[in-house]
């Protein structure tokens, strides 16, 4: 007779921040298909052949755009930030807090009217950059980022100082 047992996994740290980019980070697809739909309806009005591949169009991109919005996951646990895959849940790239450096937030004029930015994350020890694309109010997910890593200093340093004092 075949037995399951259950396998422990390491525990996983509660997320404190966690997002995919903003559905606005792909705006120039759904312009791309009101644009096809456009001259799809126009096609079909005058009686010209091959409207109906215009208005596939039109459906195909905005599905695109669903599907690439779930590519990355961005998650910020109180040790580490996480790019991972939104499908497989694979982890793409990660810093650990105790390794960031500065953060900063580049945002184009257009990104800036859709309320969207790109959040960088700087490793302190390598040249490594997390990129956080198209997150919705940038300068907040800066300021979380900043503020649990904050907390993770502050927490590993009192640590680190009762250790000392124990000795």
């Amino acid at each position: 007779m075949m037995m399951l047992q259950a396998v422990n996994k390491p525990e996983e740290q509660p997320v404190v921040w966690g997002g995919f980019p903003s559905w606005s980070l792909f705006s120039w697809l759904y312009l791309l298909s009101a644009i096809s739909a456009l001259r799809g309806a126009l096609l079909f009005k005058f009686g010209v052949a091959g409207w109906q591949m215009w208005m596939l169009g039109a459906v195909i991109l905005p599905a695109c755009a669903a599907l690439l919005r779930q590519w990355a996951h961005y998650d910020l646990t109180k040790d580490r930030m996480t790019v991972r895959n939104g499908y497989t849940g694979r982890e793409i790239e990660s810093i650990q807090l105790s390794d960031m450096g500065s953060v900063t937030v580049q945002q184009g004029v257009i990104a800036d009217f859709f309320g969207i930015g790109t959040v960088l994350v700087q490793s302190r020890n390598s040249e490594r950059v997390l990129v956080l694309r198209g997150v919705r109010d940038p300068e907040k997910v800066k300021l979380r980022i900043e503020a649990v890593a904050w907390r993770h200093r502050m927490a590993a340093n009192y640590s680190s100082e009762h250790a000392c004092r124990k000795e």
